[in-house]
């Protein structure tokens, strides 16, 4: 039996649903908001401090390219990071909340 309009409703204003919002608010968010300041950092960085971002580390590697090489790690990780969160938080309650809707519960 295909699940009525009214069902989605109802478990769009469950406390098992709220829960699970706030579950994946709470984690991308901030993580988000954070990256895109250390993205902004960079920029500006960039920009405003070439000086800085052209320091030698070591050989012809700069700070502008151990900065900008991070940025990708930082992507890699937060990717990494979000799929063991999704994976331990928010799919159980998905499916907990999906076979709750198909069962007509």
């Amino acid at each position: 039996m295909p699940a009525q309009p009214e069902r989605f409703t109802q478990v769009q204003e469950s406390p098992e649903f709220g829960e699970l919002r706030r579950a994946h608010r709470s984690f991308a968010f901030p993580l988000t908001l954070a990256f895109v300041a250390w993205y902004l950092l960079y920029v500006l960085l960039s920009n405003y401090a070439g000086g800085f971002m052209g320091t030698r580390v070591a050989g012809n590697i700069n700070v502008a390219l151990v900065l900008g090489l991070a940025q990708f790690l930082t992507t890699f990780l937060i990717a990494w990071w979000y799929s063991r969160h999704a994976a331990a938080q928010l799919d159980p309650r998905a499916e907990a909340l999906k076979t709750r809707l198909e069962a007509g519960e």
